[in-house]
């Protein structure tokens, strides 16, 4: 129940945060007001960068989470195995982290270097 609650929400995020962007073309269209429609635009990416870190450091944070309880276990089994657990675990810990940091820098390079700017501004 809890994930079909999760997925009505994320839809219904994305259905009104397309509302305001079609929105938006309206009323360049028919006023030609670019402030309006810039102050709406930076304000959308903002948003969407908050929300992109966000889900990013939510969803690393489950997977180290999960993988350093999984190597808790394995070695409350098996502590003669503790030195190639530990280390695998580490290893896994930099490649799930890595994509914390490549949220981090789409985030970044919405906010500073966005590839839309040409249209709003």
């Amino acid at each position: 129940m809890k994930k079909i609650a999760a997925l009505l929400v994320m839809f219904l995020i994305t259905i009104f945060a397309a509302s305001v962007v079609f929105a938006a073309e309206e009323a360049k269209a028919s006023s030609g007001d670019d402030k309006t429609s810039s102050a709406i635009f930076f304000g959308a990416v903002a948003i969407a960068a908050g929300i992109g870190m966000g889900l990013g450091a939510v969803g690393t944070g489950i997977g180290q989470g999960s993988a350093v309880n999984g190597a808790m276990q394995g070695i409350s089994r098996n502590p003669g195995a503790t030195n190639k657990i530990q280390v695998n675990m580490i290893l896994g810990l930099a490649f799930i982290e890595s994509l914390a940091i490549y949220a981090l820098v789409i985030c970044m390079i919405l906010l500073f270097a966005n590839p839309f700017v040409k249209f709003f501004s």
